[in-house]
């Protein structure tokens, strides 16, 4: 069950979307079109950005492979008893900024959390035809009930910053940066400023 039974009127457009993606996908996503994302994905914070990059950099290999993959910044909190997973909402995007370029050179075809990203990660979004979605901020006990499993794939001593597999059904997110490079937060300060003049 999806949040479309919590909040059916939040999701009159929605495009569903299959996880991973493909490239055909990634093309027809538009900035500012609110997508349901069902299928796996990787999440990480962090830590987990800190250790995939040393493991980069030992020219070690990492534990998944990330290419056409979904990396959503999110730090669970624990699962209550008869629960997948604790709330589950996105983190402030940028605090990944300067590890995010490693990763999309990798293949990393989206990654997912709030807030906006610097231009030096969206010039590497655009370089390597990749996408930024945002999640619901302040709604992580909602958007825990769209997770239908969860699987520690590494660093488990980082808690809820371990690299952790979901499976998600219904999962809300907004496109943020496309790969025709638009940004949705810069697309509605124009429109607004454009209201005001």
């Amino acid at each position: 069950m999806s949040l479309l039974r919590y909040r059916p009127e939040f999701f009159a457009n929605l495009k569903e979307v299959s996880l991973p993606f493909t490239r055909g996908v990634l093309a027809g996503l538009a900035a500012g079109e609110l997508v349901s994302l069902s299928g796996p994905l990787y999440t990480g914070r962090d830590q987990t950005h800190r250790r995939l990059c040393a493991l980069l950099d030992e020219g070690r290999e990492l534990p998944v492979d990330l290419a056409g993959q979904l990396l959503y910044y999110v730090g669970p909190s624990p699962a209550r008893p008869g629960q997948v997973i604790g709330a589950a909402g996105p983190t402030t995007s940028y605090r990944m900024d300067s590890y995010t370029p490693r990763l999309l050179a990798l293949g990393l075809a989206a990654t997912m959390g709030k807030g906006a990203r610097s231009a030096p990660v969206r010039e590497t979004m655009l370089q390597h035809g990749a996408v930024y979605l945002a999640s619901i901020g302040g709604a992580g006990a909602l958007l825990s009930k769209c997770i239908r499993k969860s699987e520690l794939i590494a660093f488990a001593d980082a808690g809820p910053e371990a690299l952790y597999r979901f499976e998600v059904e219904g999962f809300p997110a907004v496109v943020i940066n496309d790969l025709a490079g638009n940004d949705y937060y810069e697309l509605v300060a124009a429109q607004k400023k454009k209201g005001e003049g």
